[in-house]
């Protein structure tokens, strides 16, 4: 039998903190009632409710939006405020009051109660829970951060971000690492209003803010009375933090790779966590609304999330896009990761033209290690053992002659791979657990051959032996050798890390693709930074720890589109400390129109089958942070400036008004309807899918330069299409002036383009070179692949 608490739902008025209440009535042991009486049946779901109208002040009935949104809940439930009194604990069905970010809250609800509430007339729509997933000691001289010595290059002009706030929205926080050692810093700008859970030994001026957010699954808590603290067993947040704004930690390496100072991008900028991911749950989009809502409130200049849905979401459906729209009309920047199911297409996430979306790249930093054969061959790979590493000679060669994998330890038993090297390919278990079952039955190392669809991009990781990872060619290369050799020998070379490496950056493999599939006008992703191997502090190694000795501070190396957000994020950051006053709109801008197109041996950026890298996976280029500090000419917006554009794809005024949320609501048919192709974006993407096969962007830009100058465009674009540009010539008499132009994009024969075609544009100016990708589509969206895992 239910218990009959789970009927009611009705709550008491609030007061006037009631928006930090119900976020507090489980956090504060005080405030704390226990729950474990409240007996969950399963019939319960969590629901994000958008509301229809809009919270008006009343000091005699609704003194706050947490009061009001109690009070619509409590409308549909079917007994009175007694409810509360008799169980504490149906106080959590209201699980979160949104402020800011939407007009709404989060709830949990029985179907009966919804289908009730439906039938209001405040309702809009309710979306049932959703759940997301979490997708340096060399980046800073490679993206010239550093000069000869510390605190030169472009530190030297941004004080490091000094006095800036980056928001990270992750999986928790190792608080205690030394990357968030507040030593030497100035306390955080007036403006903090934050709060961090740790105590005050742990909390800092450079950790200035970490808190939980564990409210949607609070019933879960039974009777738990301490605040739960964003700590996690997992490396994710303490990496992705590390790497924004890390401390400089001398003597970091992985087992001796990699040794130097770590530093995130902006080395003193501060830091506020917010944990919305957990391992048991995912990231919950309840969760990551409500850490967005309080980050704002806080005073973050600088918000970084590397998250995402597994799928493409609506605008007005997605927490990241509803939470970035109310970011950057706060003026608060945000940086997101595009995704790591690459390299097909149509696999990027976080679309929307507000946020900068983010994918990886490699750096020009190797961690060397070869095969060397028993015919002498040697063969290059990759590894993080230690480079001082023997391996005693030239070992027995075998391989894994039942699926190859590595993982049936009953099997390698009975073949004997004591002493011996094994093959195996990458694929099943993670291949730290390969190594340490092959540890267990006396292996000597370990082989690890690459997936193709990596081409020669290695992902290397700390192992329990021996291991070097080879790209697949080579990996084919040592199969044919054990095929055709009776008593096939090898051994290892371990020849630590290498620099400069030329062909560097390239596309990651694994970071999503193009085109949008929200907006197919908005090119996305808007750029790529840094995101194979970065090194960067972690709670621990997984995995490795209780097979290895391995020095504390600790730090590991990662990679994902998770690790090139932050990098973004940081950079960012250097760009708010020089320059205040500038809108997010003006900091993507500044990135986007100077990022580079080509790699250190200054021809085009690679992808990994060894082509030139499209635009749908390169988007504006490689981030280029020196450059983006002076770009010359901006994009600029304002928040309202997307409505027209929303209209434009046909959201219905409901849809609009949730993702603009708090401004005033808005008529699609009172406003001029804005085409995809005319938002004042960096980045130029037209369809052309209908005769006569044409079309127009416009475009308005600012001076942020020489306060005289005149720009002159240059054009590169295939002979299948033909560009105009009107005026050819911008001539600027003063700083912040703002000036307009056309781009018309024709097919040159007038007949419809057989596939996309890729071009860029360029205002330059003496040393200014303000660069545009063009991307022309047909209007075809490439068929997505399944759905895999990241």
């Amino acid at each position: 039998m239910d218990n009959p608490i789970h009927k009611r739902c009705t709550l008491p008025s609030l007061g006037p903190h009631a928006a930090a209440a119900v976020l507090l009535l489980l956090l504060s042991p005080a405030a704390v009632t226990p729950v474990a009486s409240h007996n969950d049946h399963g019939e319960h779901k969590n629901y994000l409710v958008i509301v229809r109208s809009k919270y008006e002040y009343d000091k005699n009935l609704h003194k706050n939006v947490s009061s009001w949104h109690a009070s619509l809940l409590s409308s549909v439930c079917d007994t009175a405020k007694e409810a509360l009194e008799a169980d504490p604990s149906a106080m959590t069905r209201l699980i979160y009051s949104y402020r800011s970010v939407v007009n709404g809250f989060a709830a949990r609800m029985t179907p009966e109660e919804l289908e009730k509430m439906s039938k209001m007339e405040w309702f809009d729509r309710a979306l049932p829970e959703q759940t997301f997933h979490l997708l340096t000691t060399r980046t800073p001289q490679m993206l010239g951060l550093m000069g000869g010595s510390r605190g030169g290059g472009l530190w030297n002009t941004s004080n490091m971000g000094e006095g800036v706030i980056i928001g990270i929205l992750d999986d928790g926080i190792y608080a205690g690492h030394p990357s968030f050692d507040g030593a030497g810093m100035q306390p955080p700008p007036a403006k903090w209003k934050g709060r961090c859970d740790f105590n005050k030994t742990v909390c800092n001026k450079k950790l200035i803010g970490a808190r939980s957010y564990f409210e949607s699954a609070k019933w879960k808590w039974k009777g738990l009375r301490d605040p739960v603290l964003p700590i996690s067993e997992g490396q994710h947040g303490t990496h992705t933090s590390s790497t924004a704004a890390g401390a400089f930690v001398p003597n970091a390496s992985v087992f001796g790779n990699g040794l130097g100072t770590a530093t995130g991008m902006a080395p003193r900028a501060h830091i506020a966590f917010y944990q919305v991911c957990y391992q048991d749950k995912g990231c919950d989009r309840d969760d990551i609304l409500a850490a967005v809502d309080d980050a704002i409130e806080d005073g973050v200049d600088i918000l970084s999330l590397s998250l995402g849905h597994e799928d493409a979401i609506d605008f007005s459906d997605d927490p990241v896009s509803l939470g970035g729209y109310t970011a950057i009309l706060n003026g608060v920047f945000i940086c997101a990761a595009a995704g790591n199911t690459g390299p097909a297409p149509a696999t990027l996430v976080n679309e929307a033209p507000w946020l900068l979306t983010v994918g990886a790249s490699t750096t020009d930093r190797r961690f060397l290690a070869s095969v060397k054969l028993g015919d002498n061959v040697e063969l290059d790979g990759e590894s993080l053992n230690d480079p001082n590493t023997t391996m005693g000679g030239l070992l027995p060669l075998v391989r894994d002659m039942s699926d190859g994998q590595c993982l049936n330890g009953n099997v390698l038993k009975a073949e004997n791979v004591t002493g011996k090297i094994i093959i195996c390919e990458a694929g099943g278990d993670v291949s730290t657990a390969k190594a340490r079952m092959l540890k267990s039955i006396g292996a000597a190392g370990m082989i690890m051959v690459t997936p193709e669809v990596f081409g020669p991009v290695i992902i290397p990781r700390p192992h329990a032996i021996p291991t070097v990872q080879v790209p697949n060619a080579a990996g084919q290369k040592i199969k044919a050798y054990l095929k055709k050799t009776r008593d096939a020998t090898a051994t290892f070379v371990f020849k630590g890390a290498a620099f400069n490496t030329p062909k560097s950056p390239m596309v990651a493999p694994f970071s999503s693709r193009g085109p949008n599939r929200r907006s197919r006008g908005i090119l996305k992703p808007d750029l790529i930074g840094p995101g194979v191997n970065i090194l960067a502090g972690v709670p621990s190694i997984e995995d490795v720890d209780q097979l290895r000795n391995a020095p504390v501070p600790r730090f590991d190396i990662k990679s994902g589109t998770s690790m090139a957000a932050p990098h973004l994020s940081g950079i960012a950051a250097l760009i708010k400390h020089a320059h205040p006053n500038w809108s997010p709109a003006v900091i993507k801008s500044a990135l986007m129109t100077t990022a580079e197109p080509t790699d250190n041996l200054r021809k085009p950026i690679l992808d990994v089958n060894g082509r030139t890298a499209t635009l749908l996976a390169l988007g504006a280029g490689h981030v280029n942070p020196k450059r983006a500090m002076d770009p010359g000419l901006v994009y600029n917006m304002t928040a309202k400036g997307y409505v027209p554009y929303l209209c434009g794809l046909n959201y219905t005024d409901d849809k609009v008004n949730t993702i603009i949320y708090p401004e005033p609501p808005v008529s699609c048919a009172n406003l001029s309807r804005l085409e995809q192709d005319d938002l004042n974006y960096p980045s130029i993407s037209v369809i052309l899918d209908q005769p006569p096969f044409t079309a127009t962007a416009n475009r308005s830009v600012t001076n942020v330069g020489a306060a005289s100058s005149t720009y002159v465009v240059e054009v590169n674009v295939p002979a299948s299409v033909t560009v105009e540009v009107n005026p050819t010539k911008l001539t600027f008499k003063a700083l912040e002036e703002v000036l307009n132009y056309s781009v018309t994009i024709k097919s040159a024969n007038g007949q419809a383009l057989t596939g996309p075609v890729e071009g860029e544009m360029k205002w330059v100016s003496g040393k200014y070179v303000v660069r545009s990708p063009i991307h022309v589509t047909t209007g075809a969206l490439p068929p997505a692949p399944a759905t895999r895992k990241p």
